[in-house]
């Protein structure tokens, strides 16, 4: 907030109670927020004590007070689309859901046998509710209200996280960190951020030889059972504070396998490979393996929607596909608690609840026996209906390229 805003804001908050201010008015209200700022600060760079560290300034993150929705494009339902763009260059957004960023991936190669996939961010813009091309960084999280992003610099794994300002691009403040970290995540209410930290690279690719249909053949590697991840750190956003818990990496996930807070914050969970997809373990914040809790044992962790805003229901995989008939698939969406089918909806790949009725997902436009071609869609319980939100991906052109993904942010 800068000072313009500062004096606004006080001045507001002294109208009701107060008769007009004098000259002098505005001066005070500074001072005074000034020494409590100084105080504020002071107080927290007492308390890092803790394993991280704290850089000198006040905290950014906007903790969903206000409207921080963009304006642009707006529809009395709540709907921002823009069908012929592919990938976004405009905000989309239904509900209480806004595509805060995308990315595509690319390898890179560093040696003959060795490289590793980076990703080119195009961020929000709240402002212009315009998508902007920002290449500094490895990885990014958006919290609630997409208005702070927590991002990595190139080079993972990274030794500290950066605050951005989306609207300004700014950096307004680094948390350090003593283990390097490759993945965030914000919890469900952002003052809270996952960061789970690797040895290595956890987008490392090897060439190895392989054999081919026609003999051995050079290919680059998945990373899978070859994880360097060492474990996780929680952090208080505001405070830029926290603890560090070691978490032994198995031959059982892929080289990357970043945790995410679960809907309630006290637990953390990632994907593991096993005898189907989705499988998910879970730990508590100190590092502890532990069961699932009761509203999110049934989910699956390559689900991105996982529990609804009321958490009455939670969405599942593909459920049936309609043969012949282009772009007609069905997810599943259950009883989180019971794990029992409530009904199917439109869409195959469920990405993020707009609301309690409706879901953003890929579906497909292409027949089943042509090149998967997914644009994303808003689907709605009890509806057939699907409304375009983005123009058609197009497929990926190879494995050292892939088409543009979606980051989703609660607004």
């Amino acid at each position: 907030m800068n000072v313009e805003e500062l004096v606004r804001q006080s001045l507001r908050e002294q109208a009701a109670e107060q008769p007009p201010a004098d000259a002098g008015f505005a001066d005070r209200v500074l001072a005074v927020r000034r020494r409590r700022r100084t105080r504020r600060i002071a107080s927290v760079a007492a308390a890092t004590a803790a394993v991280v560290g704290i850089a000198v300034a006040v905290p950014l993150l906007d903790r969903g007070e206000g409207d921080a929705r963009p304006a642009v494009g707006l529809r009395t339902d709540g709907v921002q689309a823009h069908p012929d763009q592919s990938p976004p260059r405009d905000v989309i957004g239904a509900g209480q859901t806004v595509l805060a960023a995308h990315y595509t991936s690319e390898l890179h190669v560093r040696s003959e046998k060795r490289g590793s996939i980076q990703r080119t961010y195009w961020l929000l813009d709240p402002r212009t509710g315009t998508y902007r091309k920002d290449t500094r960084w490895a990885f990014v999280a958006v919290a609630p209200g997409a208005r702070t992003a927590a991002v990595l610099e190139r080079g993972l794994p990274a030794h500290r996280i950066g605050l951005l300002d989306l609207a300004s691009g700014r950096v307004e403040r680094w948390i350090p960190v003593q283990h390097g970290v490759g993945g965030l995540a914000f919890s469900h209410d952002g003052r809270r951020l996952v960061a789970t930290t690797y040895g290595e690279d956890p987008d490392l690719r090897i060439k190895e030889k392989v054999q081919g249909p026609d003999g051995p053949v050079w290919q680059w590697d998945s990373g899978y059972g070859r994880s360097s991840r060492t474990g996780f750190y929680v952090l208080d956003v505001a405070r830029g504070t926290g603890s560090w818990s070691a978490v032994p990496a198995d031959r059982t996930i892929n080289a990357r396998q970043d945790f995410a807070f679960t809907r309630a914050g006290d637990h953390v969970y990632a994907q593991y490979v096993g005898g189907h997809d989705g499988l998910q373990r879970f730990y508590s914040l100190d590092g502890t393996e532990t069961a699932a809790p009761a509203e999110e044992e049934h989910l699956r962790s390559d689900v991105p929607a996982r529990l609804s805003p009321d958490g009455r229901l939670a969405a599942l995989g593909l459920s049936k596909e309609v043969d012949g008939d282009p772009g007609r698939s069905y997810s599943s969406v259950l009883d989180p608690r019971t794990g029992k089918e409530i009904t199917k909806v439109r869409g195959a790949d469920l990405l993020a609840w707009a609301d309690d009725k409706r879901l953003i997902a890929w579906e497909r436009v292409t027949e089943l026996d042509e090149p998967y071609r997914p644009r994303l869609v808003l689907v709605t319980l009890g509806s057939d209906k699907v409304v375009p939100l983005s123009g058609v991906r197009e497929p990926d052109r190879d494995m050292q390229q892939q088409g543009w993904e979606p980051v989703f942010a609660r607004r």
